[in-house]
């Protein structure tokens, strides 16, 4: 406990854990890491103890709360507003997510899936037509999530180059000013979306959110900018990286791809272990708003706290050989989304996509493989949601 290492790092391999990060492993459920301003923070690594901590009412996602962490320096803006839904406590947190619950439920996305399926194959038409090689980031893993979550919104997917690059920024800016001036500029366009249409209503959920909270009274005008704006981002950052990543690990694991070509129904259970093994979210935030005990530890009130998803869902206890990629086994209880409360909402619509999209590009390509050495494929650093920067292909 008392040489702490340095969090978050990157990783060195795109979908294993930073190899600086073994001593954490080795060293049980809890311990401490250190962030770029030499705070002291628990890293959470035992599968166990992250489900029991993440469900703790004593541990708070308020990012305006002093003690609350922040791992790295550009991320020093997120003091300055509330965001909904992640960076809120229940009462709060409770009302905006069971305004959402339906339009993200089982049901609802399963409606979508005819939708999702067009639009994966309308991507893949476009590829396979202008030949290899293709680089699937751009070509494919970015375009299907945006396309799906700007249709749910009713966001026009023409401005989707316009809010891709801020949603770029705001995750990844070279600073705390660039992050900032993205959410300012991201709210703004959707500010100015949300007023016109007031005037020419839509078919959308924001449309939606407009006619039965806005116009009511019950949501103001900010509140739902900023809302939007979690949805818009998230809806399409996260699966983006998890197809691309998804991709490179399944062409990296020609068995586990051999398996799946062999029997489609095993897809759902495939997509589940790669959420497990890719982790592409490491680092869930939170601070302690009184003492909490556990695993032989006392987290004291004001105690910043990190969960490493990526060791989590690695952990060996609750996982045999953890670090292979295995589809036989069950790995429903990952915390790659999550656990408690704030659970992804989007959870369905990602599972879907990632179902579909996988499925579907292996399929319509069975030759599919890389068009350049692997190692010299660029990937994002770690402290950013994981995945790959390009990815080229070939067939």
């Amino acid at each position: 406990m008392t040489e702490t290492i340095s969090f978050p790092q990157d990783r060195i391999c795109p979908y294993h854990p930073p190899t600086n990060y073994r001593p954490l492993r080795e060293s049980g459920p809890l311990s401490h890491v250190t962030f770029y301003d030499g705070r002291k923070v628990w890293a959470v690594t035992g599968h166990a103890e992250a489900r029991a901590l993440l469900v703790d009412q004593r541990l708070s996602s308020n990012r305006q709360n002093p003690g609350f962490p922040i791992p790295m320096k550009r991320l020093e803006g997120i003091r300055r507003v509330r965001t909904p839904l992640i960076g809120m406590d229940d009462p709060e947190h409770n009302t905006q997510r069971r305004m959402l619950i339906p339009s993200f439920s089982v049901k609802r996305i399963a409606a979508l899936r005819p939708q999702i399926q067009q639009t994966v194959d309308n991507l893949l038409d476009r590829m396979l037509a202008q030949g290899p090689p293709a680089e699937l980031v751009s070509a494919f893993a970015l375009p299907v999530p945006s396309m799906v979550i700007c249709s749910l919104l009713g966001v026009p997917y023409a401005d989707h180059e316009f809010f891709e690059e801020r949603s770029r920024r705001l995750l990844r800016g070279r600073s705390a000013e660039e992050s900032e001036g993205s959410r300012i500029e991201l709210e703004g366009y959707l500010a100015e979306l949300i007023a016109h249409k007031e005037q020419v209503p839509g078919d959308g959920l924001l449309d939606e959110l407009i006619a039965e909270r806005l116009q009511a009274g019950t949501l103001q005008h900010e509140e739902l900018a900023r809302l939007a704006m979690v949805l818009l981002v998230a809806g399409h950052e996260t699966t983006a990286n998890m197809i691309s990543l998804g991709t490179f690990a399944l062409l990296e694991h020609p068995d586990r791809l051999a398996q799946l070509r062999s029997d489609k129904s095993m897809m759902p259970a495939a997509v589940e272990e790669l959420l497990r093994f890719l982790s592409i979210a490491d680092g869930m935030l939170r601070v302690a708003t009184d003492d909490i005990e556990i695993a032989g530890h006392t987290i004291r009130a004001g105690d910043g706290v990190v969960f490493s998803t990526s060791l989590i869902n690695r952990d060996e206890t609750a996982y045999p050989s953890p670090d292979e990629l295995d589809f036989d086994r069950s790995a429903r209880h990952h915390v790659a989304f999550g656990f408690g409360i704030h659970q992804c909402l989007g959870q369905n619509l990602a599972r879907a996509e990632l179902e579909i999209a996988l499925h579907s590009l292996f399929r319509r390509i069975p030759d599919l493989r890389l068009a350049v050495p692997a190692a010299t494929i660029p990937f994002k650093p770690g402290d950013t949601l994981q995945g790959m920067i390009e990815l080229p292909l070939a067939w």
